[in-house]
């Protein structure tokens, strides 16, 4: 089951997205719209089955009228996972951690598919990172290992569009992990049954202008999405809508030589087998 969230006028929407590629749904307050994407899947599985067919049922979305929006508007907890790649670590100058590198995003920096993303007026070195977003449906707290999937409703892309010199100013990389209009999410969310567990086997590939700058397997992580979801729940609680961002493979404009930085007019895409690609354009903040 595949989903998108879009906008058309000033009234939120969720569509299906039916096997020709076509989106069909209800906008709020039409009569069949069974909700926003976070509420269904807080309600569980069955919730998950009863939208998907009903969308099913709706009216095609029509691409000339309708904006995309980032799948879960608001989570309750934006997790984000650095140095989870071996080879990002080493090219990063990083010793590899023996436990996860855990920082927080915030939604106020969310952009949705093909919507700008801003490289702002403080700072030129943006940088691309394209990753596997995890999103929970059945929450919990001190979730064992063998069951943490089960806890997944489903999946989505994330671009973590990173302020390197910000970032680093301090231990803590914050500030230049949330600047406003640099984390790009969906634009679909598929439905964890509909992948492989854990999305094992699965390659993602970021390009900038056509150019492949990153590639990889999901299996190339060092904490694989049940170990993450396990170690995670150790400390906090999670969340139905709570999202976990995976972490980036090595390929980083960081890493380069010379540093490649993102500039207006640049075309960035994140593309994820059997999820979809998450396309944005680079503008310059006014």
């Amino acid at each position: 089951m595949r989903f998108v969230a879009y906008r058309v006028g000033t009234s939120a929407g969720l569509a299906a997205v039916r096997s020709d590629g076509a989106f069909v749904g209800f906008s709020d307050g039409e009569a069949g719209y069974p909700g926003d994407l976070a509420s269904i899947v807080a309600k569980g599985k069955p919730a998950l089955d009863a939208a998907h067919a009903a969308l099913l049922g709706g009216h095609v979305v029509n691409p000339a009228e309708a904006t995309l929006l980032p799948p879960i508007a608001r989570p309750g907890k934006i997790i984000c996972v650095g140095l989870n790649y071996r080879d990002h670590s080493a090219e990063s100058g990083f010793q590899q951690p023996d436990y996860p590198t855990l920082f927080a995003r915030f939604s106020t920096g969310f952009i949705a598919h093909d919507e700008p993303m801003v490289r702002p007026r403080a700072s030129v070195e943006l940088h691309y990172e394209g990753e596997l977003v995890a999103v929970i449906g059945m929450g919990g707290r001190h979730i064992p290992l063998a069951s943490a999937l089960d806890h997944v409703a489903g999946y989505s892309i994330f671009n973590d569009g990173s302020i390197r010199d910000y970032q680093f100013k301090s231990p803590q990389w914050t500030v230049g992990k949330n600047f406003d209009g640099t984390g790009a999410f969906g634009p679909v969310f598929v439905s964890a049954d509909e992948l492989p567990l854990g999305c094992k086997g699965l390659k993602l590939e970021t390009r900038l202008n056509g150019v492949t700058v990153q590639s990889a397997r999901i299996d190339d992580m060092v904490f694989d999405v049940a170990t993450l979801i396990s170690m995670i729940s150790e400390a906090m609680t999670l969340e139905s809508g709570d999202i976990i961002v995976t972490g980036t493979p090595s390929g980083v404009g960081l890493a380069r030589k010379p540093p490649l930085y993102m500039k207006a007019g640049d075309l960035i895409e994140v593309e994820i087998e059997q999820i979809g690609v998450l396309r944005n354009r680079v503008i310059d903040e006014i």
